[in-house]
C-alpha cells in the first residue's frame, strides 16, 4: 500500500511541471524555456551576451501579450542555469532543467566543448535543444532532438581557406589551436584539410597546439616563425586571441593572422585593441552597416546595454526566435510535457526559410541550418563586413 501511495505522489509531482509549463488544467499559461549558458568561467562574457539577447526576446513577446499557440496566449518564462564554461557543469545544468525545471526546450550551450556532451543528454531525455553558437558537427550528429542556429565547421574551414587563398594568394599556412577544446580542435582540422586540398599535402607547414588555460604561446609562435608560413590561422576565443596576436607581434612574426567566428565578440576588440586592426575572420554576421531587422536588434541592444552585440548575442536572438516559431507551429500544446516536447522537436525539423538577423535558415534532417558565412575585417576598432560565402 505504501509503495502504491508513493508511486501516486511521484506521478503527481511529475505532472505539476506540465500543468504550469503548458497551461494544462487550470494552471497558469506559462511556457518554460531553459537557458544553459556560461555565466562564470573562461568565457563568462559569452553567457552575459546570451542572457541579454534571450531576455530581450522574451520581453518582446511577453510585452506584446504573450505567445499565441493554437489560439491561446502563453507567457514565456526563462530559466537560466550557469554551466561555468565546463562540459560537466553544462550536462548537469541540462539535466536539472529537464528533470526539475520542467522546461519545454533548452537554448544553449554555446561553446562546442559544452554543447557536444549536453546534446547527448538532451537527446537521451527527448528534450529539444538548440545551440546558437556551437559549430562542431558532433553537437547534432545522430541526435534528432538537437538543433543549432549557426553554420558548421566543415563549411567554415573551407570558407576561410578559400578567402585567404583568393585574397592574398598564399600557399603556406600555420595553425595554432587549443587541443583540449572541441571547437578549436575540430575547426583547426577542417581548415588544415581544406587548405591542403587547395595547395597540396604539407602546405600546412606548422600545426601547433596548446591546452585550455595556457597564456604563454611563445614556444609555439617561435616554431611558426621559423617556417615559411605566410598566414597563421587561430580559431580561439576572445580571452586568447589578444594574447596570441600581441605575443606574435612581440616575437616579430610577419604572417597575416586570421581567425574564425569565435573572434566575433566585443571583448576581442576591447582586449586586442590596435594589435588586431586590419585582421580578418569568418563569422555569422557583421554589425557595422547592418540594415533591417538586424539593425533594429543592434540598436535596441546598444540602447539597453551601451555596446554592440557580438555574434553570440545575435545567434541567441535567432535561436530563441526559431524555437518560439516552432512552438507556434505545433498548433497547440496539450499540457503533457513529453508530448509537447516531441511536437516542438518535430516542428523545429520542419522550419524552412526562417528569416533571422544572422541570415535565412532552413534546417537539414540533421538539425543544421543551411546558411551563409561572412568575412569580417577589424577596421577602426569595429567589425566591418568584407565578403560573404554561401553553400
Amino acid at each position: 500500500m505504501l509503495k502504491k501511495i508513493t508511486f501516486v505522489i511521484l506521478a503527481l509531482a511529475m505532472t505539476l511541471p506540465v500543468l504550469t509549463s503548458c497551461g494544462g488544467g487550470g494552471g497558469a499559461q506559462v511556457i518554460k524555456i531553459g537557458l544553459d549558458i556560461p555565466m562564470t568561467g573562461d568565457i563568462a562574457y559569452v553567457g552575459t551576451q546570451s542572457k541579454r539577447a534571450a531576455e530581450m526576446r522574451v520581453a518582446e513577446v511577453n510585452d506584446a501579450g504573450g505567445l499565441d499557440v493554437g489560439g491561446k496566449k502563453y507567457t514565456i518564462e526563462l530559466i537560466i542555469e550557469d554551466n561555468e564554461s565546463k562540459a560537466e557543469s553544462a550536462t548537469a545544468a541540462a539535466t536539472k532543467l529537464i528533470t526539475q525545471g520542467g522546461v519545454l526546450a533548452i537554448v544553449g550551450p554555446q561553446s562546442s566543448k559544452q554543447a557536444v556532451p549536453t546534446g547527448e543528454v538532451c537527446n537521451e531525455n527527448e528534450t529539444p535543444m538548440i545551440s546558437p553558437w556551437s559549430t562542431n558537427p558532433n553537437t547534432t550528429l545522430n541526435r534528432p532532438w538537437v538543433f543549432r542556429a549557426c553554420f558548421l565547421d566543415p563549411f567554415q574551414g573551407p570558407v576561410i581557406a578559400n578567402f585567404v587563398t583568393n585574397e592574398f594568394g598564399f600557399t603556406k599556412a600555420a595553425v595554432l589551436y587549443d587541443v583540449a577544446s572541441d571547437y578549436p580542435k575540430g575547426l583547426a582540422e577542417n581548415f588544415r584539410d581544406a587548405w591542403e586540398k587547395l595547395h597540396g599535402a604539407g602546405s600546412v607547414v606548422a600545426f601547433e597546439s596548446f591546452t585550455t588555460g595556457d597564456t604563454d604561446f611563445s614556444a609555439q609562435l617561435t616554431k611558426i616563425k621559423g617556417t615559411d608560413a605566410e598566414v597563421l590561422f587561430t580559431p580561439q576565443y576572445y580571452n586568447e586571441v589578444p594574447l596570441i596576436v600581441k605575443q606574435a607581434h612581440e616575437l616579430g612574426l610577419t604572417q597575416v593572422i586570421v581567425g574564425s567566428d569565435s573572434w566575433g565578440d566585443p571583448k576581442t576588440l576591447e582586449l586586442c585593441g590596435d594589435a588586431c586592426e586590419g585582421l580578418f575572420f569568418s563569422t555569422h554576421y557583421a554589425a557595422e552597416g547592418a540594415t533591417g531587422a538586424t539593425k533594429e536588434f543592434i540598436d535596441a541592444y546598444e540602447a539597453k546595454y551601451g555596446e554592440t552585440p557580438g555574434d553570440v548575442a545575435a545567434l541567441t536572438w535567432d535561436a530563441m526566435g526559431i524555437l518560439l516559431q516552432a512552438i507556434q507551429n505545433t498548433g497547440g500544446l496539450t499540457g503533457d510535457l513529453a508530448k509537447d516536447r516531441a511536437a516542438v522537436k518535430d516542428a523545429l525539423g520542419q522550419i524552412k526559410d526562417y528569416d533571422g538577423i544572422t541570415g535565412k535558415m532552413t534546417f537539414t534532417p540533421e538539425g543544421d541550418p543551411i546558411k551563409c558565412a561572412v568575412i569580417v575585417q577589424i577596421k577602426n576598432g569595429k567589425f566591418n563586413f568584407y565578403d560573404q560565402a554561401c553553400p
